[in-house]
C-alpha cells in the first residue's frame, strides 16, 4: 500500500476497477437526479401540498424550505454515515446510502396530496425531503472514498473525476426528465399525476442499483487497515485533533465546489434573466451547453491532477475559470445573443473543480479519510449551499458582477489554500 495514508499501489486499471466505478458514477447520477427534480416541480407542489387558499408566494416559499431541509440534514446524514463507513466498511454505507435516497423518492410520488390528508401531506414531504438529505450526505464523499481506496493511486483523480461526471449528468438527466413531462402532457395532466412520474422512475432505478450495488467488493484499503487493527475508535475526534490544518484546506476547497456548482450551473440561468434579460429557454440551452462542458472538463482535470499534481491545476485552471466567468457576465451585458458560447466557455474552465474531492481524499489517511472528507465536504454544502442562494441576488442588486466577485472570492481562495498545502508537504 502507498505510504502511511494507504492507498491502492500502481497498477493499470482492471474490469473489476471499470465495474466499481460505473456503478459508483451511476448511483451518483441517480442521487442528483432524485436530488434536483424536485427543484424542476417546485410550482406544483407547493399547489399540491399546501392549502389552496394559501398565497402561491407562501405556498412556493414553503416548499422552498423544504428543499432546503435537505440541505440541513445533509451533514448529519455524512457524519453519522462516515463515522460507520470508517468503522465497519465502506462497502454497507455506499449501498444504504443509495437505498435512503430511492426509497423517500418512490414515496414522494405515491404521496396523498393536501386535499386528500391535509396538513399530513407537506409534513410526510418534509419527512421524505430530511431522508434524501441525510442519503445524499453519506454518498458523495463515501463514493469519493470508495472508489478512490479501489483505483490504482495514479487513477484517483481520473477515478474521482468520472464520478463527478455522474453527478453532473444527474442534474442534466433531472432537467431532460422534468423537460420532457412538461412538454408532452397538459398543464393538468401535470398536476394530476404527471409530476409523479419523474419520482417513480428514479425510485425503481434507484432500487435498482442498491441491487447491484451488493456485487461491489470492500475497498482493498480498507481490508488493509482492519488487518492492521489501525480502524479509529472515534473518527471525528481524531479528525479534529489531528487534522485541523487539512480540515481548514479540504472546507475551502470544497467552498471552491459549491460555489462553482451553485453560482455557475444552478443560479446562472435565473441571474442572466433578472440582469440582462435573457430569455429563459436561451439561458437553459446554454446551461445544457455549460453542464456538458463541465462534465469533459472535470475529467481532464481530474487526468491532469493524476500527473501534475493539484496545485499545478489549480495554479492554471482557476485563472482560465475566473476569466471565462467574468467573460460571461460582462460580454452577456454588451450582447445577450452571446450567451451560449460564452456560458459554455465558463462551465468547461469550471471543470477545474475537478480537483477538489482529489485534495480532500489526499489530506486525510485511511483510518479517518470518510469521516474527513465528509465533514468537510458536508459543512461547505450546509452553510455555502444554504447561504449562496439568498446572498447573491441580494449583492447583484448592488452590482451586476456580484456572481463573478463571488466565484472569483472562492476559487481564488480555495487556489491559494491547495498550493500552499501541496508546499507544505513538499
Amino acid at each position: 500500500m502507498h505510504s502511511s495514508h494507504l492507498f491502492v499501489p500502481a497498477r493499470p486499471l482492471s474490469r473489476e476497477d471499470g465495474k466499481t466505478l460505473a456503478l459508483a458514477a451511476l448511483g451518483g447520477a441517480l442521487e442528483f437526479y432524485d436530488f434536483v427534480i424536485f427543484v424542476f416541480f417546485t410550482a406544483v407542489l407547493s399547489r399540491l401540498f399546501f392549502p389552496p387558499d394559501m398565497p402561491e408566494w407562501l405556498g412556493q416559499l414553503q416548499t422552498f424550505g423544504i428543499f432546503a431541509a435537505g440541505y440541513l440534514f445533509r451533514p448529519l446524514g455524512g457524519i453519522v454515515m462516515a463515522h460507520f463507513g470508517d468503522k465497519f466498511g465502506r462497502k454497507r454505507m455506499f449501498t444504504l446510502s443509495v437505498g435512503l435516497m430511492a426509497v423517500p423518492t418512490l414515496l414522494i410520488g405515491l404521496l396523498p396530496t393536501y386535499g386528500t390528508l391535509g396538513y399530513g401531506a407537506p409534513l410526510l414531504l418534509l419527512l421524505m425531503r430530511i431522508m434524501q438529505g441525510i442519503a445524499i450526505g453519506g454518498e458523495i464523499p463515501g463514493a469519493w472514498v470508495f472508489v478512490s481506496e479501489h483505483v490504482p493511486y495514479r487513477r484517483v483523480g481520473l477515478a474521482c473525476s468520472l464520478l463527478e461526471t455522474g453527478l453532473t449528468a444527474g442534474i442534466l438527466l433531472g432537467s431532460l426528465v422534468a423537460t420532457l413531462v412538461t412538454r408532452s402532457l397538459s398543464p393538468d395532466d401535470v398536476q394530476a399525476w404527471g409530476w409523479r412520474l419523474p419520482f417513480l422512475l428514479g425510485g425503481v432505478f434507484g432500487l435498482v442499483i442498491v441491487y447491484l450495488r451488493r456485487w461491489l467488493r470492500e475497498t482493498p484499503v480498507f481490508e488493509e487497515i482492519r488487518q492492521l487493527k489501525q480502524i479509529s475508535a472515534m473518527p471525528i475526534r481524531d479528525v479534529v485533533r489531528h487534522f485541523r490544518a487539512d480540515v481548514v484546506v479540504s472546507v475551502i476547497a470544497a467552498w471552491m465546489l459549491t460555489a462553482c456548482m451553485v453560482v455557475v450551473l444552478l443560479m446562472t440561468p435565473t441571474l442572466l434573466g433578472k440582469l440582462y434579460h435573457v430569455p429563459l429557454v436561451a439561458a437553459l440551452q446554454a446551461n445544457t451547453a455549460a453542464t456538458i462542458g463541465l462534465c469533459v472538463s472535470v475529467v481532464i482535470a481530474g487526468i491532469a491532477c493524476d500527473r501534475f499534481g493539484a496545485a499545478r491545476v489549480a495554479g492554471l485552471g482557476t485563472p482560465l475559470l475566473v476569466a471565462s466567468v467574468y467573460g460571461l457576465y460582462i460580454g452577456v451585458a454588451h450582447d445577450p445573443t452571446l450567451v451560449l458560447p460564452l456560458y459554455a466557455l465558463a462551465g468547461f474552465f469550471a471543470g477545474v473543480i475537478g480537483i477538489v474531492p482529489i485534495v480532500m481524499i489526499q489530506s486525510f489517511p485511511a483510518s479517518v479519510r470518510f469521516t474527513g472528507l465528509s465533514l468537510c465536504y458536508n459543512l461547505a454544502y450546509a452553510v455555502v449551499g444554504g447561504l449562496t442562494p439568498l446572498v447573491i441576488p441580494a449583492l447583484a442588486q448592488v452590482t451586476p458582477l456580484a456572481p463573478a466577485h463571488y466565484v472569483t472570492l472562492a476559487c481564488v481562495v480555495g487556489a491559494v489554500a491547495i498550493v500552499m498545502q501541496a508546499r507544505g508537504r513538499a
